[in-house]
């Protein structure tokens, strides 16, 4: 496996591992708390993430004890209040609000969740939390709202009761409440375990899953958030007959005819 890595600015660290891009948040002595630059250089890592196609999975992760303990408001706050973008040109929104994304996200967190942590999280496509993890979506107590996408996809993913349960009072929960309302999906003893285990599910996808396959597949679940179930169900066949006919479904047929693991180009 090629492996290479850099850090974006000083606060998020990328490393290439063959097809999968780790993505490291990296302001541990602030508790990864998100101030303007953390927001773009996140935006610029996940920019790469979605423009190469030779990356076939990201994993998001945090350096230190804590995921992230939310947003810097003192720094970033008067643009949230002009509506100016903190994203620079060539990236994407973290939080996954600017549109379709074609390349899927396992994230891993530990220690404190905070806020947009918890929407970062509910961006990604596959959550794994630390059994230290505490998670609190408490900006309503500071006199605003959730704003990274928390008020459709918590209720979303856990159910309207138990989304209001935790945005309506901003009171913190554990691991064991986050995978039970469906906001992680596995719970490990720490976070270096969190971590392993997370990579271990990208590497999955990026080595073993036919990434047309995965792209198709993450973008006809999207089309039924988006457009409804009748328009992705309308759009199912002709998805198939493409993948049959493309070098990775000849591939996928040929590997288990020959009872071994397929070789997938992506084509």
């Amino acid at each position: 496996m090629e492996t290479t890595a850099r850090t974006l600015g000083s606060t998020v660290t990328v490393e290439r591992d063959g097809h999968v891009l780790m993505i490291g948040l990296n302001r541990p002595d602030k508790r990864n708390a998100f101030d303007l630059d953390m927001l773009a250089d996140l935006s610029t890592a996940y920019g790469l993430l979605e423009a190469d196609d030779d990356l076939r999975c990201g994993v998001l992760f945090a350096h230190g004890d804590h995921f992230t303990g939310g947003l810097d408001m003192v720094d970033v706050g008067p643009v949230v209040v002009s509506g100016e973008s903190p994203y620079p040109e060539g990236g994407r929104d973290p939080w996954r609000l600017d549109g379709t994304w074609s390349t899927p996200i396992v994230a891993a967190a530990q220690g404190w969740v905070m806020t947009l942590g918890i929407e970062l999280l509910l961006a990604a496509d596959i959550r794994i939390a630390a059994r230290d993890a505490r998670f609190s979506q408490l900006e309503i107590r500071r006199g605003i709202y959730p704003f990274g996408g928390a008020t459709v996809r918590f209720t979303r993913e856990a159910g309207w009761g138990n989304a209001m349960r935790w945005m309506l009072t901003g009171d913190e929960f554990d691991a064991a409440e986050a995978h039970r309302i469906g906001i992680v999906q596995e719970v490990a003893d720490d976070g270096e375990h969190a971590l392993a285990r997370a990579v271990s599910i990208a590497r999955s996808i990026a080595e073993k899953s036919a990434p047309l396959g995965v792209k198709t597949t993450l973008a006809s679940a999207h089309n039924a958030l988006t457009n409804g179930d009748e328009v992705a169900f309308q759009q199912l066949v002709p998805d198939i007959s493409r993948l049959f006919t493309s070098s990775d479904g000849a591939e996928g047929i040929r590997s288990f005819v020959e009872r071994r693991d397929a070789v997938f180009t992506g084509t």
